[in-house]
């Protein structure tokens, strides 16, 4: 996620299609700015994380919005920014959209979830032991979006549920994966036309279902936010 001197890092992403790159400059600015240079802490869990957060109480309308994220401004609003992350450094942004997307009546096999995906955004922070990366994936209606979700919610099932409470106004869930001698902890969120999520990992590290639940709510409040923004 950082060069070897430990400075910021933007990244661009070239899928299997030809997709349109478009860098999130607002993160490539704050990776740079204030906090960064500052001693990464410890996350903090719980009511506290959403304190520091700003993300409160904040709820998600239980409908969804029809709002399709298809513009880098959208990304920019919904993506956690270097100011709403405190106690964690930023580590790179992108987003990518894609030219020609995948019909969803021709998408196959569940485990295939973002085939009918019209853009991806992500974020990536960094705190003492562990890392969260946010991820936010677009689709062209709720009915697509709402595909998308049960085919990757079917797909987790194998994996050990993770005890997150329910992120207020969205489907939520959460569980754990082992990968390559790294313990991560995903917790998903359907809203809309996107699916969310907040990833979670460190090398040997005790995850916090608390954590991901207060950077869930974080993460959710923004999408929100970003959807009813004109």
């Amino acid at each position: 996620m950082s060069t070897d001197n430990g400075e910021c890092v933007l990244r661009i992403r070239r899928g299997s299609s030809a997709a349109l790159m478009m860098a999130l400059v607002a993160f490539a600015t704050g990776c740079g700015g204030s906090g960064s240079d500052a001693a990464p802490t410890k996350p903090p869990a719980g009511d506290s994380a959403a304190k520091e957060t700003g993300a409160g109480g904040a709820a998600v309308d239980e409908s969804g919005s029809d709002t399709v994220f298809r513009t880098e401004e959208r990304f920019k609003q919904a993506l956690p920014d270097p100011t709403s992350m405190a106690g964690w450094t930023p580590r790179g942004a992108s987003a990518e959209i894609e030219e020609a997307p995948e019909a969803a009546a021709n998408c196959g096999p569940d485990a295939d979830w973002y085939c009918a995906r019209i853009a991806r955004g992500e974020a990536d922070y960094e705190a003492v032991g562990e890392e969260a990366q946010f991820d936010l994936t677009a689709f062209a209606d709720k009915g697509a979006a709402q595909d998308a979700c049960r085919k990757q919610k079917a797909w987790s099932a194998k994996y050990t549920k993770a005890q997150t409470p329910p992120i207020p106004g969205v489907d939520s869930y959460a569980y754990y994966r082992n990968a390559g001698g790294l313990d991560g902890l995903n917790l998903y969120m359907c809203t809309g036309t996107v699916v969310a999520q907040v990833l979670l990992e460190g090398e040997g590290s005790t995850l916090d279902p608390d954590t991901a639940h207060a950077l869930g709510q974080l993460f959710a409040a923004r999408i929100h936010k970003a959807a009813a923004a004109s």
